[in-house]
C-alpha cells in the first residue's frame, strides 16, 4: 500500500495496529518538532540523521536534538557518519521487523505534512532481512548525538559557509520605517483578526531576489477550487529561534516572481498568535500590546535574520549583541 497524505499521523499511530516495542527511523534530514512528538509513543524509538556524514549539522539544530535526547526517555538520536539519503520507518518486536515503510518523506514537519509531495510505501516480508542488514550497517557507522563535538567536525565548517551565503535580514518595519499598524507584528490589531497577538513576517520581493533558494516556490495543491483554478499549498516549516525555542511556521499567501508563485509571509502554526506572543515576550512588552518602533529600538533590533538549515527547517535570529 502506498501513502501520500497524512504521513505524520500514519507514522505516529501505526504502532496501534502492529505488535511492536521499537520504532527505527532513518531519515536523510530530521526536524525537532516530530522528534519532540515521539514522547507520545509508548515504544522505544531510534532516530538516525542520515546526511550528517555529508552535510554535518548546523549548531542550532544540533542543540535542539541534544535537548530532546536528554529529555525524552524513550528516544535515542544518532548521526550517520556515512551519507544516507534514505527514508525508512521500521517497527520491530523482540528485535524482529514486523512492518516497514520506505519512500521519500523526511522525518520533519515539512516532509510529513505536505500532501502529495512525498510518499511512503509498505514493504513486503521478503525484504525484511535485507532491510534489517541495511539498518544495522548504518547504525554501525553512526554516532550518538551527545558524543558529537561540532568544532571538530570539518563538514560543519562548510555547512556554516553554505548558511552564510543564503541568509536574509527580514525587516519588521514598513517602507516608511514604522511598525505597520494593522499588519506584520500588529496583524491582530487589524480588522477581522481573532487575537491582538496575531502576527506575521513579510516576505518581500527583494528577499526572493537576494536569496533565491531561501523560500521555495509554492506547489500547486492537486485539488481544484470551485472556480476551477488550482490552489497553492501553504508549506508548514519548523523554526528554531536563537534562544532554542522551536515553533511551527507557515509559508502562506501568494506573490509572483519570475513567473513562479512564492509565499508572501511567515506566520506561526497552528495558531497565528504564537509568534506574536513570543516576539512580544522577547521585546519585553505585555501580551496583546500594540508594537511600536520605540519598542523595537528599545529592544535593540528591528529585523530578524532568517537562514535555511535543511529543507523546511529555518533558523531565526532575533538576538541582541
Amino acid at each position: 500500500m502506498l501513502f501520500n497524505t497524512n504521513l505524520e499521523e500514519i507514522i505516529f499511530h501505526r504502532h496501534q495496529n502492529i505488535l511492536s516495542d521499537e520504532l527505527i527511523i532513518l531519515s536523510g534530514y530530521v526536524g525537532p518538532k516530530p522528534i519532540e512528538r515521539l514522547n507520545e509513543l509508548p515504544i522505544n524509538t531510534t532516530v538516525i540523521y542520515g546526511m550528517y556524514g555529508d552535510k554535518g549539522i548546523q549548531e542550532r539544530l544540533h542543540s535542539s536534538l541534544i535537548y530532546h535526547q536528554n529529555n525524552i526517555n524513550n528516544v535515542n538520536i544518532w548521526y550517520s557518519t556515512i551519507p544516507i539519503h534514505s527514508k525508512c520507518y521500521i517497527w520491530k518486536h523482540n528485535n524482529i521487523i514486523q512492518h516497514a515503510l520506505i519512500g521519500s518523506a523526511n522525518f520533519s514537519t515539512n516532509g510529513l505534512t505536505t500532501p502529495y509531495r512525498e510518499i511512503l510505501a509498505e514493504t513486503t516480508h521478503d525484504t525484511f532481512y535485507s532491510l534489517n542488514e541495511y539498518i544495522l550497517r548504518v547504525l554501525n557507522h553512526s554516532i550518538l548525538c551527545t558524543d558529537v563535538i561540532l568544532q571538530n567536525n570539518r563538514q560543519q565548517i562548510q555547512e556554516n559557509v553554505n548558511i552564510i551565503s543564503n541568509i536574509c535580514n527580514m525587516t519588521l518595519l514598513d517602507r516608511y520605517g514604522n511598525v505597520p499598524s494593522a499588519s506584520g507584528l500588529n496583524w491582530g490589531h487589524g480588522q477581522g483578526h481573532v487575537t491582538p497577538n496575531d502576527s506575521y513576517i513579510a516576505i518581500r520581493k527583494e528577499h526572493l531576489r537576494n536569496c533565491p533558494t531561501l523560500f521555495p516556490p509554492k506547489q500547486e495543491f492537486p485539488n481544484l477550487r470551485q472556480n476551477g483554478r488550482l490552489q497553492r499549498h501553504n508549506d508548514i516549516i519548523e523554526i528554531i529561534w536563537d534562544d532554542g525555542y522551536v515553533m511551527e511556521g507557515l509559508l502562506e499567501g501568494n506573490q509572483n516572481e519570475n513567473g513562479l508563485i512564492y509565499p508572501k509571509q511567515i506566520s506561526s502554526s497552528p495558531r497565528k498568535n504564537i509568534m506574536g506572543e513570543y516576539i512580544r515576550h522577547r521585546i519585553g512588552i505585555p501580551s496583546g500590546s500594540f508594537v511600536t518602533i520605540d519598542d523595537l529600538i528599545n529592544y535593540g533590533r528591528t529585523d530578524i535574520t532568517v537562514s535555511l538549515i535543511n529543507e523546511g527547517i529555518y533558523s531565526f535570529d532575533f538576538s541582541v549583541i
